[in-house]
């Protein structure tokens, strides 16, 4: 009986230390969570400057073509997949739209979900087919009053999220 008592008492040890590590992981996930106000750490209006310093994001690099020479943007780091958009005009240059391709959820909704997901975690979820004929994508949109202006992209051919945007999703790639 006394061999078994310190296996008992290593394995009593074991468990409490394991569910005191467990809070640990829960926050790091909750700092994933997509809402209105951005992902994570990562929010809108937010400068670029606390975001690089926080190590959030990457360097600054050019953004879309079309917005003209002065767009620019940056790519979200690990665990997060995606890029920021900065604003153009304003000094210093502050955080526009977030897009996310990966490393977090939406009420639980994330990247290879389905739209029938999204109208369960978002009620009032307004599915949008005008963008299937250009870019292959279905755009449900997520109105402010529904949980956050929040959008997602799912693709026409396999049903599933292939980006989320807060606000919204830049077209330009």
């Amino acid at each position: 009986m006394r061999t078994r008592t310190p296996l008992a008492a290593t394995a009593l040890l074991t468990l409490t230390i394991g569910a005191a590590a467990a809070p640990a992981e829960t926050s790091r996930s909750a700092d994933r969570k997509i809402t209105a106000a951005g992902v994570g750490q990562v929010k809108l209006g937010r400068t670029f400057t606390s975001l690089r310093a926080a190590g959030l994001v990457g360097g600054l690099r050019p953004g879309c073509e079309l917005g003209g020479p002065d767009t620019r943007s940056a790519r979200l780091k690990a665990p997060l997949k995606g890029f920021v958009d900065l604003t153009t005009r304003q000094r210093p240059r502050k955080v526009r739209s977030i897009s996310i391709t990966g490393g977090a959820t939406a009420r639980g909704v994330g990247i290879g979900g389905t739209i029938a997901q999204i109208k369960a975690a978002y009620p009032k979820a307004k599915v949008d087919h005008g963008t299937e004929d250009v870019f292959g994508i279905t755009l449900v949109k997520i109105p402010k009053d529904g949980g956050g202006r929040i959008h997602f992209a799912v693709d026409v051919r396999s049903k599933k999220i292939t980006r989320i945007g807060v606000p919204s999703i830049p077209f330009c790639e």
